[in-house]
């Protein structure tokens, strides 16, 4: 067995944590930020990620976990409710086996209709103008 590679601060989630790379963000507080998926799987696709280093769910201390999951259940309620949805999936992978493709703990929180497909995650970017749109109705639910 392999023995886990380093955190890497120069993920794309540590440079928009630092605000080096813009983001529609619904969410933050002292431990965890929450932000729309540039490439949403469905409209309302939020990511949430705790402000903490860690490469994923195996190298997290515990108490980031415990806040972290408090803050997908509080916006996972919300995206429900924001975009009438029937479900909310909850998706975390942990290394690239797993599907994991960026190296910073985070949980995609998304909006499900029934008989509605997923689209793709690795496909085209979304329109700016939609994700901030998205972004304010969150946040107005999240009060």
């Amino acid at each position: 067995m392999t023995s886990p590679a380093a955190y890497d601060d120069n993920n794309i989630f540590a440079k928009i944590l630092r605000g080096e790379i813009p983001s529609h963000r619904v969410y933050e507080d002292e431990h965890t930020i929450a932000f729309m998926d540039v490439m949403p799987q469905a409209p309302g696709h939020v990511l949430v990620l705790p402000k903490a280093p860690s490469r994923n769910l195996l190298d997290a201390d515990p108490a980031t976990l415990t806040h972290a999951i408090t803050v997908v259940q509080k916006v996972a309620n919300a995206v429900k409710d924001v975009f009438d949805a029937d479900g909310v999936f909850i998706a975390q992978f942990n290394e690239p086996a797993a599907g994991q493709t960026v190296f910073h703990l985070h949980f995609h929180v998304i909006p499900r209709h029934e008989g509605v497909a997923l689209k793709p995650h690795s496909g085209k970017m979304e329109d700016g103008a939609v994700l901030a749109a998205n972004a304010e109705k969150i946040r107005a639910a999240l009060g």
